[in-house]
C-alpha cells in the first residue's frame, strides 16, 4: 500500500534532506533545526502507527513513548536555543529527554526478542537496571566531571549512562538471536544516538559544542534507522525480550555496595548518588515481592490442577502422578464406580447429585487407612492407593463398600447406592489403572447377576 510506503520511507527521505541543508547551510535557522528538524520526529512516530502486523504491539507502543518524550525534548531544547528561554524550559527538555530511556529499556529487547505479554516484573526489571547502571556510573565519573551543581552537564553524563545500559541491553538481547536486517538495523541506530550522545558529552565537557552543528544529526539517524527495523520481520531466536536476570541481579547488588561506600566517605560521593540507590532497591524489593507472590500462585495453581474441584479429592492426574512411584511399594489400586447413581442424577438432578458425591467422598475418607489415597477420576469413579498386604487390602475394599450401606438423607430424601470396586494388586506387571478398570467391571457385572438371580 501506498501509505505504508511512505510510512516506510518518509523519515528517511526527510532526513536526507535535512542533511543536505546542514551541509549548505551551516548557521541554525528555525526552517531547518526547529521545524524541519523535528518535523521527522514526528513523522516517525506517524510511522510506526502503520508499521507491519507481525511486531510485537508493545514493542511498538513503547517505541512510540521513548521517540515521543525525546521529540518533545529537542523541540522544547530547539525552542530554548533560538528564543533564549530560561532555565526552566532547559530542565523541562532535559526531563523529557530522560523519558526517552525507560521506554526504550522495554522497547529494545522486546523488539528484538519477541517479547510476550508485559508484566510488571518486565518494567520493574528495567527501571532496576537503568537505575543500578545509573547509580555506579554516576558515583564514578560525575563527581570528577561535573561535581554537585551543574544539572545541566548532570544530564549530559545521565544519558550516557542510560547509552550504557541501552546497548548492554541490545547486546544481551542479541545474544540469542540470528543476525537479520532487523537485527543490524537496531545495533546500528542504537550504536549512531549513543555515539552522538557520547560526542554531545565531550563536546560539552569541552565547551566547543554549538547549537545546530553537523553531528546533532546523529540522533535523527538513529532514530530513523531504528524505526525502520521495525519494517522487517524479526529474528528466530529463543530470547523473549526481557533483560538477563544476570544483569537485574548486578543492578540490585550495586545499591547496598554504594549506600556502605558512601556512609565510609560521605565526602567523596555527590548527593544524587543517594536517590537512584535507594529507589533501586525499594524497587527491588517491590520486586521480590511480586516474585514471591507469583511463586505461591503457581504452587496454588499446581495444587488446583491436581484437585478436583467438587469433592476437593484429589483428581486423575494426581493418582496417576501417584502410580509412578508406587511400582516397588507392597500394595493395591482400588478403582470404585457407584452403583445406581445415575438415576438419582435423572430423578433429582445433577444438583443432588453433586451433593450426594461430596457425601460419598467424605464417607470413603473416613474409611481410609493412614497413608492412602482417595481421587475422584471424574463423574461418579473414584481410586485408591493403599499400602499393605493383599488381606488388608481386600478388608479396605470390604470397609469402603460398606461405607454406602446406608442410605444418604437429603432434603427428606432417602437415597441409596452402592460402589463396586476393582482391586488389583500391586505386583509389579504395571498397567494398574488399567487393570483395575477391568476388575471394577468385573465386580459391577457379577453384582448385577447376583441381583438378577434373588428372588
Amino acid at each position: 500500500m501506498i501509505i505504508h510506503r511512505i510510512a516506510k520511507w518518509l523519515p528517511g527521505t526527510l532526513l536526507v534532506i535535512n542533511i543536505l541543508l546542514r551541509i549548505f547551510i551551516s548557521e541554525p535557522t528555525i526552517a531547518k533545526d526547529l521545524i524541519l528538524y523535528n518535523t521527522i520526529v514526528l513523522v516517525i512516530v506517524i510511522g510506526l502507527f502503520q508499521a507491519p502486523l507481525h511486531n510485537d504491539s508493545l514493542a511498538i507502543a513503547f517505541l512510540i513513548l521513548a521517540i515521543a518524550s525525546w521529540g518533545i525534548g529537542s523541540t522544547t531544547s530547539s525552542l530554548s536555543q533560538l528564543f533564549n528561554f530560561s532555565a526552566h524550559e532547559q530542565l523541562v527538555s532535559n526531563i523529557a529527554y530522560s523519558a526517552f530511556y525507560p521506554f526504550a529499556f522495554i522497547a529494545i529487547p522486546r523488539a528484538i526478542g519477541r517479547g510476550k505479554r508485559l508484566q510488571a516484573i518486565e518494567l520493574l526489571d528495567s527501571t532496576i537496571f537503568g537505575l543500578g547502571f545509573t547509580s555506579i556510573v554516576a558515583a564514578l565519573l560525575l563527581k570528577e566531571i561535573v561535581g554537585e551543581s551543574d544539572l545541566g552537564y548532570f544530564f549530559s553524563v545521565l544519558y550516557a549512562i542510560c547509552d550504557i545500559a541501552l546497548i548492554v541491553i541490545v547486546l544481551t538481547s542479541a545474544v540469542l538471536s540470528k543476525i537479520s536486517l532487523r537485527l543490524s538495523l537496531i545495533i546500528f541506530g542504537i550504536l549512531a544516538f549513543t555515539l552522538t550522545d557520547f560526542y554531545f558529552l565531550w563536546s560539552q565537557i569541552q565547551g566547543s559544542y554549538q547549537f545546530g552543528q553537523f553531528s546533532d544529526e546523529g540522533w535523527l539517524i538513529g532514530l530513523v534507522l531504528i524505526s525502520l527495523s521495525y519494517w522487517y520481520p524479526p529474528s528466530e531466536n529463543k530470547s523473549q525480550g526481557k533483560i538477563h536476570p544476570a544483569l537485574i541481579a548486578i543492578s540490585i547488588f550495586i545499591s547496598p555496595t554504594l549506600l556502605s561506600a558512601i556512609a565510609l566517605r560521605p565526602e567523596y560521593f555527590p548527593t544524587y548518588v543517594v536517590i537512584p540507590t535507594i529507589t533501586t532497591l525499594l524497587l527491588a524489593f517491590i520486586r521480590m515481592t511480586l516474585v514471591i507472590r507469583q511463586a505461591n500462585n503457581l504452587g496454588e495453581e499446581k495444587v488446583l490442577a491436581r484437585t478436583d474441584e467438587l469433592t476437593g479429592l484429589p483428581n486423575r492426574r494426581r493418582l496417576i502422578a501417584e502410580l509412578s512411584t508406587f511400582s516397588e511399594v507392597e500394595g493395591a489400586l482400588l478403582l470404585l464406580d457407584l452403583d445406581g447413581f445415575k438415576p438419582v442424577n435423572d430423578r433429582y438432578g445433577h444438583e443432588m447429585g453433586d451433593r450426594i458425591l461430596r457425601q460419598v467422598a467424605q464417607r470413603f475418607s473416613r474409611s481410609l487407612p493412614s497413608g492412602a489415597i482417595l481421587a475422584r477420576l471424574g463423574g461418579d469413579e473414584f481410586g485408591v492407593i493403599a499400602v499393605g498386604g493383599d488381606e488388608a487390602t481386600l478388608e479396605l475394599a470390604s470397609a469402603l463398600k460398606a461405607t454406602l450401606s446406608y442410605p444418604f438423607i437429603l432434603d427428606g430424601k432417602s437415597i441409596s447406592i452402592s460402589v463396586s470396586v476393582g482391586h488389583v494388586r500391586n505386583d509389579g506387571k504395571g498397567d494398574l489403572l488399567h487393570r483395575a478398570d477391568l476388575a471394577m467391571y468385573e465386580a459391577k457385572r457379577a453384582s448385577a447377576e447376583a441381583q438378577a438371580y434373588q428372588p
